[in-house]
């Protein structure tokens, strides 16, 4: 969280100031709100995409000097950020300085009543700021189960957004954003452009074939938001348009197509940013929003959130039980950024293409890189990104067991989510769609089934029992120290049966009472798993209780013997973890 200014140490009185602030480089300072008050606290964020900034200094009209209490995030792009509580009216720069030279430098008025120029277009500054936003906006201790109902807690959280009350209007207030999986992205890229004043773009997609991925329409670009349209009503009525023309088949379009939202860029740490997306090749969605560096007591982490049917959303890390890739005609899945657009003349507007990714610098570069890749090599690229100096064997069993936990952890919260939906309609039976409908519809079905989260959690699973074969697979991944993969092997082996008794979950059965099981249990149930996520079912069912148990004794609920009967036929679907195409 940002930190607030509270000390005004070391304050010299310095020459008359120079307040020009022409400095122009890869460093960039934004304050919130665009007009500041002294009533209100004023954040500040610089951000660099060439480096780390080592302070943020704070000048007023009199010459006298603060150096702020920050908060700085890695990179690329670095930030640093801070607030002031509250400042008198006058005349203010802010300096951005990396080992005592100043890289950047931003002036400001408190109670000016003129209104401040606004960027008009995306380039590296606002993507940079855009990726800053992100991180800031769902940054939280490690160790921290973060997650929340919808996406209006965290923007309507001052300390997390940075652009809350961006323009003064008390504009946040009430403002309906309950965005799903593929409406996230969107969403997220369309208030930060409704904010700064930047145009947006979209077009109307379908979802595709068993034989090829999904094809787009010609886009829509916004471009009211550049010419200071920020009302709330604007942007509530765009973003309701928005989320009615988008879908999963939006983001999943393929490699080397022109006419769509996203496209692929090169696969490595430096285009990576928060806010890039990652889209699977089954439709869910995944935004990246924090990088932590390996260190030598540490693994590295990346960091991603994701939207629910419901509209809960949560934090995560990256590993294979979350991100899924294969290689199939029927999408392009990946890590994508949204397409910019950039104005040509006052009134026209131009969406980059392809080709003019590849040679415009100020965006990640357009890339067929990931196209090429196998399952096993995207993963193993992904794991070096993430730990490039490795992991013994013992660490990269401990990453993948917390993944898991924390995956089942966050199954606990949509099993509960349909329990309460049947404690409101005691009566009532949910439909059941047809076939590949399970995993896409609308209404109560998309809002508490799990077929989708249930396929990567018999994925994440498989991932976790395979890791002692990947240590003979892959053994360029580990930290061996001296000894063989074959020893390595057995030893995690006996590891993994230690462990597994030891870390569990706890859900709350019909009556309301806990339940706790442990991971052991829970790998024991695999196959309960397969036909777990028809929410007709009680929560005793969905978490593999077998009839004639204690557990079992307060399930209430049975899914109707026609819906068991279709899941029994899907079954095949969730045994071999190969989601259908058709």
């Amino acid at each position: 969280m940002l930190i607030s200014l509270l000390i005004w140490n070391g304050v010299t009185l310095a020459l008359a100031q120079d307040y020009s602030c022409e400095i122009r480089g890869k460093t960039h300072i934004w304050i919130s709100p665009l007009n500041p008050t002294f009533e209100e606290p004023i954040k500040i964020m610089a951000v660099s995409t060439d480096g780390a900034i080592s302070e943020l200094i704070l000048t007023d009209s009199r010459g006298h000097h603060i150096t702020l209490q920050s908060r700085y995030r890695g990179g690329p792009p670095w930030s640093i950020s801070s607030v002031l509580q509250k400042l008198d009216q006058g005349h203010y720069r802010v300096t951005a300085n990396r080992n005592g030279e100043t890289i950047a430098c931003h002036q400001f008025t408190i109670e000016s009543t003129a209104e401040r120029a606004v960027p008009k277009e995306w380039n590296l500054a606002t993507e940079a700021f855009y990726a800053a936003w992100i991180e800031e906006l769902f940054g939280a201790p490690h160790e921290e189960n973060l997650s929340f109902n919808s996406l209006e807690p965290v923007l309507r959280n001052r300390e997390r957004n940075f652009l809350y009350n961006y323009h003064g209007r008390n504009e946040d207030k009430d403002l309906p954003l309950t965005p799903d999986c593929a409406d996230l992205p969107y969403t997220l890229r369309a208030y930060f452009a409704w904010k700064i004043g930047l145009p947006f773009a979209y077009r109307t997609c379908g979802r595709g074939s068993i034989k090829s991925p999904p094809q787009c329409g010609n886009a829509t670009i916004m471009s009211e938001f550049t010419r200071n349209i920020n009302a709330q009503g604007s942007f509530k009525k765009f973003s309701r348009l928005l989320v009615d023309t988008v879908h999963s088949g939006s983001l999943r379009t393929g490699f080397e197509e022109e006419s769509t939202d996203w496209y692929p860029i090169a696969f490595n740490r430096e285009t990576l940013w928060p806010g890039t997306i990652y889209a699977d090749p089954y439709g869910h969605v995944l935004v990246l929003v924090e990088w932590v560096p390996q260190t030598s007591s540490q693994p590295g982490t990346l960091w991603v959130v994701d939207a629910q049917p419901d509209n809960s959303i949560a934090r995560k890390r990256v590993w294979e039980g979350t991100l899924l890739f294969t290689n199939t005609e029927s999408a392009g899945p990946g890590f994508k950024n949204l397409r910019p657009v950039i104005r040509t003349t006052a009134e026209n507007w131009h969406i980059l293409t392809n080709k003019e990714l590849v040679d415009q610098s100020d965006f990640a570069s357009f890339s067929l890189e990931q196209s090429q890749l196998s399952r096993e090599k995207f993963y193993v690229k992904l794991a070096k990104l993430i730990n490039p100096h490795g992991l013994n064997p013992t660490q990269a069993y401990e990453t993948t067991l917390d993944a898991l936990v924390e995956q089942l952890e966050t199954r606990v919260n949509s099993v509960e989510n349909g329990e309460a939906y049947f404690r409101k309609k005691p009566r009532s039976v949910i439909p059941m769609p047809n076939r590949t409908a399970i995993f896409q519809t609308l209404g109560p079905w998309e809002d508490y089934s799990t077929p989708s989260r249930d396929m990567r959690l018999l994925i994440a699973i498989n991932v976790l029992l395979s890791l002692p074969e990947k240590i003979i697979r892959y053994p360029e991944l580990f930290v061996l120290n001296g000894k063989s993969p074959e020893q390595a092997k057995m030893e995690i082996e006996d590891y993994h049966n230690k462990r597994i008794q030891e870390r569990s979950i706890v859900y709350t059965r019909s009556d309301g009472s806990p339940w706790e099981l442990s991971l052991a249990e829970i790998l024991a149930r695999k196959p309960a798993y397969e036909i777990a996520y028809n929410p007709n079912d009680c929560a005793e069912t969905r978490w593999g209780a077998q009839p004639d148990t204690e557990e079992y004794s307060t399930c209430r609920r049975h899914a109707p013997a026609q819906q068991r009967t279709k899941m029994e036929q899907y079954r095949s679907w969730f045994r071999d973890t190969q989601r259908p195409t058709y």
